[in-house]
């Protein structure tokens, strides 16, 4: 009578054992396939949404105008361009109205504002873009290490906007 009571008992402790396996099993993959179709559907809607990166650049004391001025020459041209292919929506530029703290200068903040996240990080290569529009590379390349070397520090920071009505 023993051996039967131990058997069932066993066999009842292992058939639970199966339904719980089972049941931690069959919640999970439905979570998880619930979790899937929630991220693919935030990932179909972020495809077409723009992607937006803000370029901050802090000049050397005395070369901010000399770092615009080879900006404006060297480097716009070649996002205007980028805009007409469809590639970046909108760039701007802004400066600070006043001054603040070393520690949180820049001199520049250079916002684009690209088609969306694919394309802000597909590696495009610019190198016929380049030749096209400046056919003295010598000239160009010169210049855009000038660019860089009057730089103090350069940063680039994807934001995205904060919706101050969602709960």
């Amino acid at each position: 009578m023993r051996n039967t009571i131990r058997k069932t008992a066993l066999l009842l402790g292992g058939l639970l054992f199966v339904i719980g396996v089972s049941v931690i099993t069959s919640v999970a993959i439905a979570g998880f396939s619930v979790v899937r179709a929630e991220q693919s559907g935030t990932s179909a809607e972020a495809k077409d949404q723009p992607y937006v990166v803000e370029y901050y650049y802090k000049a050397k004391w005395g070369h901010a105008d000399e770092f615009l001025a080879l900006f404006k020459k060297n480097h716009y041209p070649v996002l205007k361009k980028e805009i007409e292919l469809g590639r970046m929506l909108k760039v701007s530029m802004v400066s600070p109205r006043l001054h603040t703290t070393e520690d949180g200068r820049w001199d520049f903040r250079v916002t684009i504002v690209f088609k969306n996240a694919a394309v802000a990080n597909d590696n495009f290569d610019s190198a016929a873009l380049l030749k096209q529009l400046y056919p003295d590379q010598e000239t160009y390349k010169r210049e855009e290490q000038r660019r860089f070397e009057i730089l103090d520090a350069h940063w680039d920071l994807p934001i995205k906007d904060v919706d101050l009505e969602a709960r």
